[in-house]
């Protein structure tokens, strides 16, 4: 493929994700046909399978992408830090206001499982926010500050607990009071895991 075409290929594909996460974030996934998405990206509806295969491959990818972004963004928030512990209550703290975006949380959290399958659901989240957890736990076990053999049991737990909160707030009639009640019962749950 030359170089113009490889280029103009990653133009549209940039295109149909941008396009398919607003619109799967605003209707659902079973809301959202490839036609939808083709006609709203100025696109084909061959262009789609050809670049996803199907509307599942297609919506792999806007989860993936998803991921990929919150990541990011508990990355960053980690990555300004002092020390290692308070990475992990920023990166934390970061992963649940990124899921309170609703284009987050009904992609990766409610239609993702769903669609795709818990096993996919949790491979993508593992090579992402929950590899950037798993991360910094062990090294957190690695230099004493939490006790030796927690860290793995530490990072489902943690996830599962984030994962639940993210959906709890979402569905809130006061989210704002209720993310930071939440956010101050997880700092106590954190804390119960460092030694002292």
């Amino acid at each position: 493929m030359s170089p113009s075409k490889k280029e103009q290929s990653a133009t549209t594909t940039r295109t149909l994700l941008a396009v398919s996460v607003e619109m799967f974030a605003d209707r659902g996934y079973g809301a959202v046909g490839l036609d939808d998405v083709a006609q709203r990206s100025g696109l084909t509806r061959g262009a789609v399978y050809h670049h996803f295969g199907s509307k599942a491959g297609l919506f792999d990818a806007v989860v993936d992408q998803v991921q990929r972004e919150v990541a990011d963004r508990v990355s960053h928030a980690a990555a300004g830090a002092e020390n290692l512990w308070d990475a992990l209550v920023e990166g934390c703290h970061e992963f649940v206001r990124a899921g309170s975006d609703p284009r987050v949380h009904r992609i990766m959290l409610i239609d993702a499982p769903a669609v795709l399958g818990w096993q996919r659901w949790r491979e993508l989240d593992a090579a992402n926010s929950g590899r950037l957890l798993k991360e910094v736990l062990d090294e957190l076990q690695a230099e004493g500050t939490i006790a030796r053999g927690l860290a793995a049991p530490a990072a489902h737990l943690l996830s599962g607990a984030m994962n639940e909160t993210v959906l709890w707030v979402a569905q809130s009639e006061t989210p704002d009071p209720d993310r930071d009640s939440a956010l101050a019962t997880l700092d106590r749950l954190l804390g119960s895991l460092r030694q002292r």
